[in-house]
């Protein structure tokens, strides 16, 4: 009998290694980093990005060149060198994308961060780490493609110190969602439901976490992926060169579920801040 939350994860990993994907996401949609920004007027997606980076690191305290980090679904490693750069710690990089990881290698090299970043292929629902190993586990818009979220909130908690901190994004769905609205959404990562703040806060009491804080940004989703089809858009025919007009076609189409549904307040976002215990 196949696992349907296993073939999730191929189909994920699948998408993210096809150059089309690939293509967009290096182009378009931030470069380097690949998660929802936080606008202010005037914000590109690159500069808005990195304004989330910013927001999540303060509200950790302790950052040394000691501090170890796990980012979850790291995608090009943006955030890991941002992390770097500042306070020299050590990142770990696991992503499921081969395709996505040659370019965060590449990229670090380039910036001469490779001594301190490692890049791991892997699946966040099954960490290829000891217990107890990491300070901080990091991850940005990641978890939705999981259909076992609490085992990745287990599973970073296992590897965790204690008294460690687990920061992190994620596009959800709103406590209050009407059954029934997301399919056009949810067709797109191939999955039934996603998380939200609600499932969050039980799941991480249920695995040895302690909810620290959640900073509500849900606006700035809708937000940012209409920026990224406006983006998208802009550049169509540059794009259609790039990554094929039946990938960009779909992209724009997808994207507007997205913004549509965001502003139907049917979904989500924010940075949630758990600790172990």
């Amino acid at each position: 009998m196949s696992d349907p939350a296993a073939e999730v994860v191929k189909t994920t990993e699948t998408y993210y290694d096809s150059d089309e994907a690939d293509r967009f996401y290096f182009h378009v949609w931030g470069g380097e980093d690949i998660h929802i920004g936080l606008y202010d007027d005037g914000d590109s997606i690159r500069d808005a990005s990195a304004k989330t980076v910013t927001r999540m690191v303060d509200r950790l305290h302790g950052w040394s060149d000691e501090t170890r980090v796990l980012d979850l679904g790291a995608g090009y490693g943006g955030s890991a060198r941002a992390l770097v750069k500042r306070f020299g710690c050590h990142v770990t990089c696991l992503n499921l994308s081969q395709t996505q990881n040659r370019r965060n290698r590449e990229m670090s090299a380039d910036q001469g961060l490779s001594d301190r970043i490692e890049v791991v292929h892997g699946n966040f629902e099954e960490l290829p780490f000891d217990d107890g190993q990491y300070d901080v586990v990091w991850s940005q818009d990641a978890f939705l493609h999981s259909g076992r979220r609490e085992t990745v909130l287990k599973e970073a908690r296992r590897v965790l110190k204690t008294g460690g901190n687990m920061v992190f994004t994620d596009p959800m769905q709103a406590d209050d969602c009407p059954d029934g609205v997301l399919g056009p959404v949810l067709a797109r990562i191939h999955l039934s439901s996603m998380a939200s703040f609600g499932f969050y806060r039980e799941a991480a009491g249920r695995v040895g976490l302690d909810v620290v804080g959640i900073d509500d940004l849900t606006p700035m989703l809708p937000r940012h992926y209409a920026a990224v089809r406006s983006e998208l858009k802009s550049r169509y025919d540059e794009m259609v060169g790039i990554s094929g007009q039946v990938y960009v076609d779909r992209m724009i189409e997808g994207l507007g579920h997205w913004i549509e549904a965001g502003e139907a307040g049917h979904l989500a976002w924010g940075i949630v801040h758990l600790r172990a215990v």
